[in-house]
């Protein structure tokens, strides 16, 4: 039983900061990279950053400088800060876990373990 939790979703105004986390449980936390994706109403999942098991942080275009990646595996949890928030930040954050061997963490499909995601709205 492998579970992804996430949480620290909610409404703020745009410059504000929120705090995603991501508990999991039924699998060896230190072994996956931990990825975070974004969805909007109509559009496709987007890759938002993940960081790998060495630490190792990527993070896309429309949040790179913005948004920080962590993870702590004594707690069994990984974290988006986000700060400086747009209203085009707006969407459902999915947290995912992906097993590390022959992988990168950049794409959904290399990624077993979904959370079911927590909703992020900026407004004006």
């Amino acid at each position: 039983q492998v579970q992804l939790v996430e949480s620290g979703g909610g409404l703020v105004q745009t410059g504000g900061s929120l705090r995603l986390s991501c508990a999991a449980s039924g699998l060896t936390f230190s072994r996956y990279i931990m990825g975070w994706f974004r969805q909007a109403p109509g559009k496709e999942r987007e890759f938002v950053g993940a960081i790998l098991n060495g630490g190792r942080t990527y993070y896309s275009n429309p949040v790179e400088g913005r948004f920080t990646i962590s993870r702590d595996n004594p707690k069994n949890t990984a974290y988006l800060q986000m700060n400086s928030l747009k209203p085009e930040d707006t969407a459902v954050y999915y947290c995912a876990a992906a097993s590390s061997l022959g992988r990168i963490g950049l794409a959904v499909r290399e990624y077993d373990y979904w959370g079911q995601g927590t909703q992020v709205t900026v407004s004006s």
